[in-house]
């Protein structure tokens, strides 16, 4: 697994070399529309590398996925929580239970509970038992 996940970072390596000094040319990045950008009176545009803005789009991709799957599985998380909760509160309940009601109320039960369990001291086969008289 080690290897195929360094072959695929070798891999993704070499293609975004590739694709950034295929991608060397400068660019103009508007970063509002014209009207609006007449409007306030300033210049709303950036002038970088083609490669940097394709990066740049792609990290903006992938943070707005991340972002919006978080989001829509916070029900999913609150869910979970809830449960974790009740098994930890049942899984305490079980054992107040065994403590009070499992407890040998006898001295004789409670030396019986300790004593090791024995299995049958005769073992052999029912066929070799001698017949009854």
């Amino acid at each position: 697994m080690r290897a195929i996940r360094l072959i695929f970072f070798v891999v993704l390596a070499i293609v975004l070399i590739l694709v950034a000094t295929a991608n060397r040319a400068p660019i103009t990045v508007g970063m509002m529309p014209q009207g609006i950008a007449d409007f306030t009176g300033r210049d709303w545009t950036l002038t970088m590398p083609g490669f940097l803005a394709l990066f740049l789009a792609m990290v903006f991709g992938v943070m707005i996925g991340l972002i919006w799957e978080w989001l829509r599985e916070a029900h999913l998380r609150a869910e979970s929580k809830a449960r974790a909760q009740d098994l930890a509160r049942l899984q305490r309940e079980v054992g107040d239970l065994r403590r009070t009601h499992a407890a040998p109320k006898d001295e004789v039960l409670a030396i019986l509970d300790d004593a090791p369990a024995r299995g049958p001291r005769n073992t052999a086969p029912a066929a070799n038992l001698p017949a009854p008289r």
